[in-house]
């Protein structure tokens, strides 16, 4: 049963209380309880196969190959725009998902399952990164990060993609991940950071994944879904 007499959050005369309320509706539920750690849990446990899998991929990384679009353009410098990018996309969908913890268990096991799918491309193909000698200002943390030769599929492409099919239904937060998706395709390809198959491939995968996690996740999903305002 899911309550829907309050209006929507930023419409709301005391957000916080309201924020307040919303997380002590559901942390009430056992279910909601368990769903949410084991949820937490293995999002954890596949950041650290993830990790382990760029190493992977970085370690045995083989030669660079012609691209059609990224053969015949220059390279751009773009690893500000795509590390910065990166957290403000970060933190803007982190609040979406936050303002409503009905939203918590579904986005933790769809998260989770995207970044299993991609470790488990990542470690098929050593392929090496189109730029070899790619060069970021950000130290040395933050390049291994997010220009390791982990190249299929694209995680900045894709991750933002799967954000607006899980927010379908929101309109203004589906085409706010759809541009963010596209922003992303845009700069990983002027930066010569991922092949074109890369990007391309993203929007397929993810398009799986998400239909993967309704299929294996539907009562999260529902919750998800309910027909409380936000």
């Amino acid at each position: 049963m899911h309550d829907t007499g309050s209006p929507p959050l930023h419409r709301h005369p005391a957000p916080h209380r309201e924020l307040w309320r919303r997380y002590r509706h559901y942390a009430a539920q056992q279910e909601f309880r368990v769903s949410v750690v084991v949820g937490v849990l293995f999002l954890m446990a596949a950041f650290i196969v993830n990790f382990l899998a760029i190493h992977i991929a970085t370690e045995k990384a083989g030669s660079t190959v012609t691209d059609i679009i990224l053969s015949n353009t220059p390279v751009f410098e773009v690893d500000g725009l795509f590390i910065y990018g990166t957290f403000i996309v970060a933190i803007l969908s982190a609040l979406l998902v936050l303002a409503h913890p009905k939203r918590l268990p579904f986005v933790l096991h769809a998260l989770t399952l995207f970044i299993l799918v991609r470790s488990g491309f990542t470690v098929l193909t050593h392929l090496g990164p189109p730029e070899v000698l790619y060069a970021s200002d950000f130290g040395a943390t933050i390049t291994k990060s997010f220009f390791g030769a982990d190249q299929f599929f694209s995680a900045h492409t894709g991750m933002p993609f799967l954000g607006a099919l899980v927010f379908w239904r929101d309109v203004r937060a589906r085409y706010a991940f759809l541009a963010a998706s596209l922003f992303f395709a845009t700069i990983v390809l002027l930066g010569h950071i991922h092949y074109t198959i890369d990007v391309a491939a993203a929007f397929f995968i993810t398009y799986g994944i998400f239909h993967i996690a309704e299929w294996l996740f539907p009562k999260d999903r529902a919750l998800f879904l309910a027909d409380e305002r936000e």
